[in-house]
C-alpha cells in the first residue's frame, strides 16, 4: 500500500462499496487486498459510507495526485465514480484511468469488455493495463446534470429500475421479476423525440441511449455499438405489446431485438425526449435519474478505462 503523501504514477486508488453484491464483503476485501499484493500493484483506498460518496472520494483522490482509479462494487458503484471524475476541475478527465473489480448484482458495463465476473481475473487485467479511451454521456433534466458510462434511458427501461430498488434482495433474478412487473403495470406514454434535423412522435414504449453494448442484467437493445466512436446509439422501441416482449424475450438478451419491426435504430450526437407522462422515469447506468424531459449528449473520449 502507498503513503497517501508519496503518490507515484502508477498508483492505484481503489473506491470500494461494502454493500454491493449479496456477499461477504470482509472476505472478498482480504482476498482482493492478496491478490493485489501478489501483482504487486500499489494502492491506497477507501470505503463508500453513504450514497453517492464515490464522488466527493473520487474528488479526493484526484486532488492528491492520484490518476489511476479501481471500481470496487457494481454499476451503480462504477457509475458514481464516473461522475467524481467528470465534476472534478483539478485535471482533463482524459487523464483518468478507471479499472472495475465486480462486485455488484447486474455488472453490465464489463460485458461490452469480456471483464469476467472473477476477482482473480480481473486483478490480471488490471496488472495487465491495456486501455481504451471511451466517450461518456451527459444527461440533462428540468434540474440535474447527470453523466453515464454505459446505457441510459427513458420510460419501460427506467420504470423497471425504479422497480429494482425493491427487488434487490433477489439478486441476478430481480431484472427478470422487475422486467415481468414492468411488462404489466407500464403505462405506454407519447414521446416527442427530436434529433439530427428530425421530429418523432410515437406512442413508445421506451428510449435508450447506449454507449456500450448491455443493461439491465444482460439485455441489449442497441446496434453496432462502438464507445469510442463519439456518437450515442439510440434505440426507440415503439408500441410492444405484452405478448410482443413474451414471444420476443430471448431476441432481448441477444440483440436481435434490433431488428423487430417496432425497433427503430439510430445514431447520434445528442437527442432529446420530451414524455407526454411528465412521471417517466429516466435511468443511467441503472440509477433512477429523475422524470420528464430530457437531453442527453455525448462527450467523446472523456476517460480511459482498463480493459481486456
Amino acid at each position: 500500500m502507498s503513503n497517501i503523501d508519496t503518490i507515484n504514477t502508477n498508483s492505484w486508488f481503489i473506491i470500494a462499496n461494502p454493500t454491493s453484491g449479496n456477499r461477504n464483503f470482509s472476505k472478498l476485501w482480504r482476498e482482493i487486498q492478496q491478490l493485489l499484493k501478489n501483482k504487486n500493484l500499489d494502492y491506497s483506498f477507501a470505503f463508500t459510507q453513504f450514497s453517492k460518496h464515490e464522488i466527493k472520494l473520487v474528488e479526493n483522490a484526484i486532488k492528491k495526485g492520484f490518476r489511476n482509479i479501481i471500481s470496487v462494487g457494481g454499476d451503480g458503484t462504477l457509475h458514481n465514480v464516473v461522475n467524481g471524475i467528470m465534476l472534478q476541475r483539478y485535471v482533463k478527465t482524459s487523464d483518468i484511468t478507471i479499472a472495475v473489480l465486480p462486485l455488484g448484482t447486474g455488472n453490465d458495463w464489463i460485458k461490452t469488455y469480456n471483464i469476467p465476473n472473477d476477482l482473480k481475473k480481473a486483478v490480471e487485467i488490471i496488472s495487465k493495463k491495456k486501455k481504451i479511451v471511451q466517450d461518456i454521456g451527459v444527461l440533462k433534466s428540468k434540474n440535474k446534470t447527470i453523466y453515464f458510462n454505459n446505457v441510459a434511458g427513458l420510460g419501460y427501461d427506467g420504470y423497471i429500475v425504479n422497480k429494482l430498488n425493491s427487488l434487490k434482495k433477489f439478486g441476478a433474478i430481480s431484472y427478470i421479476l422487475a422486467g415481468i412487473y414492468g411488462l404489466i403495470f407500464y403505462k405506454k406514454s407519447i414521446f416527442k423525440i427530436n434529433f439530427n434535423d428530425k421530429v418523432i412522435e410515437t406512442k413508445c414504449l421506451m428510449a435508450v441511449f447506449g454507449i456500450c453494448k448491455f443493461s439491465g442484467g444482460g439485455m441489449q437493445f442497441t446496434k453496432n455499438v462502438d464507445s469510442t466512436d463519439g456518437l450515442l446509439d439510440i434505440t426507440i422501441v415503439n408500441n410492444l405489446t405484452f405478448l410482443d416482449l413474451i414471444v420476443n424475450l430471448p431476441k432481448l438478451y441477444s440483440g436481435k431485438i434490433v431488428a423487430h419491426k417496432k425497433v427503430y435504430s439510430y445514431k447520434t450526437k445528442e437527442i432529446t425526449v420530451i414524455p407526454r407522462n411528465l412521471k417517466s422515469f429516466i435511468q443511467a447506468d441503472g440509477e433512477l435519474i429523475a422524470t420528464g424531459e430530457v437531453t442527453v449528449k455525448i462527450i467523446e473520449k472523456a476517460i480511459q478505462f482498463v480493459v481486456n
